[in-house]
């Protein structure tokens, strides 16, 4: 059974929906993410969970018991909020003891947790500096103690790292990641950077206009979205508008681009098929298309002329212009390939995705 279920949730402010119909579950010990573009949200959605903003509809449970109507301090949550929400007047130690004191510890069981806290957070020694003789990563940090100190059932961060610069962001979320593992603790992690996401989750719900649209690891939303939302929004990734010309019986699809009309043919399953008369996306990663000088015909496989070459340190991204069909190809050494230069472009079957129609 679940550690955390939200159960058909939805929210609204007036006539906008924010939250439309969500339902996920967070397992035991599990680095859940929540990730989307700003304004889909996620963000209410966390702020459900945490008990902060009420559900207009449906149920949240924690740990088999239903929690939706139970006030903040009584579910023993942990948050991490975006700009870390910690008292200017008060100095470290009292900020991290602060969710200690509400629950009324001893003074004895305070100190050794509050020490204990920043020593997990790397800040052993900083118990009496004051909030703003602090750098903005180790405020971060502070709250992350806050957080921790009261030993939390559930972690909740929305978008802790975002007001930090990128050496710093990457340091951290390492960091971050590898302290709650190390405690155990289950955590659901609210961002819109799809890297830091599939850095720091084990497993990930992406959020769109209120909606979930897909779930799984980082690994499979990436190579296998299913949903042109997803694909649009996580990465980069040629999204090719093209008509479906074989039977619905079959597994191997043949589709016709519209831009360029050339055939592809990738594998389908009979209930992703659209009707013969609409138009779909097929969709594949530039990492995964492939150039070569050879201008001769294959399956998925058609001549193209090197627009542009857009060099990037290690990697460089050419586009190209295949008789109107605009692609994107990743290549790691573009060697004897020039601006202007024919190619011949191939589209591997087996990277090729039929997406879900637009919401």
């Amino acid at each position: 059974m679940a550690l955390l279920s939200l159960n058909n949730i939805s929210k609204l402010f007036g006539s906008t929906r924010a939250v439309n119909d969500v339902s996920l579950a967070v397992n035991q010990g599990e680095f859940f993410g929540l990730l989307g573009p700003s304004g889909c949200g996620k963000t209410t959605t966390l702020r459900m969970i945490a008990g902060l903003e009420q559900p207009d509809t449906g149920s949240i449970d924690f740990n088999g018991q239903n929690i939706t109507s139970l006030p903040p301090e009584r579910r023993g949550f942990g948050m991490v909020f975006q700009n870390y929400a910690l008292f200017p007047h008060l100095n470290v130690f009292e900020n991290v003891a602060f969710g200690l004191r509400a629950r009324h510890k001893s003074k004895v069981e305070m100190n050794e947790r509050v020490a204990s806290a920043l020593e997990l957070v790397q800040l052993p020694g900083y118990a009496q500096r004051r909030i703003d003789e602090l750098s903005g990563g180790q405020q971060q940090r502070v709250a992350i103690a806050r957080a921790i100190a009261i030993e939390p059932a559930l972690l909740l961060f929305d978008e802790p790292l975002s007001n930090l610069d990128v050496s710093l962001r990457e340091e951290t979320r390492s960091e971050l990641r590898e302290l709650v593992t190390r405690l155990g603790l289950t955590a659901v992690y609210v961002t819109h950077d799809q890297e830091e996401a599939f850095a720091l989750c084990d497993r990930i719900s992406v959020m769109v206009g209120g909606k979930l649209v897909q779930s799984g690891q980082p690994r499979e939303l990436y190579e296998q979205p299913e949903d042109i939302s997803v694909a649009r929004f996580l990465g980069r990734n040629n999204l090719i508008r093209s008509m479906r010309l074989s039977s619905s019986k079959t597994t191997e699809g043949e589709f016709k681009t519209l831009d360029g009309e050339h055939m592809l043919q990738c594998e389908v399953s009979h209930e992703d098929l659209a009707p013969l008369n609409k138009p779909v996306f097929l969709s594949i990663r530039p990492e995964h298309v492939i150039v070569g000088a050879d201008t001769s015909a294959t399956n998925n496989s058609f001549p193209a002329q090197v627009r542009d070459i857009v060099y990037a340190g290690a990697t460089s991204t050419l586009r190209l212009d295949a008789n109107g069909l605009m692609l994107e190809a990743l290549m790691l050494q573009p060697n004897g390939i020039t601006v202007g230069a024919k190619c011949n472009v191939t589209l591997p079957r087996e990277h090729l995705r039929l997406l879900k129609s637009e919401q």
